[in-house]
Parts: C-alpha cells; sequence; structure tokens
C-alpha cells in the first residue's frame, strides 16, 4: 500500500506542474490587439504591457535603417510610428496600405517596437466590384 500512496503522490505532483505550466504559458501569449486610439488611451499601462496594435500601413512610411523595419501605421486619421527589430522576415504581403498587427511594446519615446508583424494586403482580399463581401458567386450559366 505505501507504493500506491508514493505513486499517487509523484502523479498528483506532475499534474500540479502541468496545469501551472499550462495556466501561466496562456496567461502569457494571451493578447488582443488595440485600435491605435485605444493604446493612446492606456496611459502609463502601454509601457508596461505586451500589446498587439493594429492599423494600416501609411503609404512612403515604410524605411530600412540600422537592422530595423521603420513604419506609420494609420486608423481614423490617428497615426502610431512603429519600429520592428524582430529577427522573421516581414511577411511578403507587408507593403503600403496593408491592413498590419505589430506585436510588442510601447517604448516611452513615443515609438512602438515591435518584435512581430502580421500583414495582409486588403486589395487582395476586397470582393469583386458588383459583389457583396462575403457573398457567394453568382451561378454560371450552362447552354444545354
Amino acid at each position: 500500500m505505501k507504493k500506491y500512496g508514493k505513486f499517487a503522490a509523484l502523479i498528483a505532483v506532475v499534474i500540479a506542474a502541468l496545469v501551472w505550466l499550462a495556466s501561466t504559458g496562456v496567461s502569457e501569449t494571451k493578447t488582443y490587439y488595440k485600435t491605435i486610439a485605444e493604446v493612446g488611451q492606456m496611459g502609463d499601462r502601454a509601457f508596461s504591457e505586451r500589446l498587439r496594435v493594429a492599423g494600416d500601413v501609411e503609404g512612403g512610411s515604410i524605411k530600412h535603417a540600422q537592422g530595423q523595419v521603420l513604419f506609420t501605421l494609420t486608423q481614423d486619421k490617428t497615426q502610431l510610428k512603429v519600429a520592428y527589430t524582430g529577427s522573421d522576415p516581414l511577411p511578403d504581403t507587408f507593403r503600403d496600405g496593408a491592413q498590419a498587427l505589430a506585436d510588442g511594446h510601447m517604448g516611452h519615446d513615443g515609438v512602438f517596437h515591435a518584435s512581430k508583424i502580421q500583414a495582409k494586403c486588403a486589395s487582395k482580399y476586397e470582393a469583386k466590384p458588383g459583389q457583396l463581401r462575403g457573398a457567394p458567386a453568382p451561378p454560371i450559366n450552362k447552354t444545354t
């Protein structure tokens, strides 16, 4: 009976460790994206939290300098300067006018320091003229 008690205690410790690792991992990676305006309203909290900020890449703002990529995100006439220093290459869809999601921290210098960038080309996902977004394609007429 003593063997089973030690085995049960060991199993309980392993399960507790797994639960702790899972809960801390989820809380560290759980980040909802914020708009540029919401980041501005966060005050000092913006400097201490990991953030994901969404916006459109301003045309002509992408600059490569000293191992980083500098660009400006815009949303509803609000702008945010971003400095990307991540090790991953930028997505192929990252260009002027693309919708982008920057993941990182807000700096006290007013620049958002991103370590990850996600982007999609807005024009690539737009509906064809005269077709509603998300609507099914019109049927093809077959001649019999």
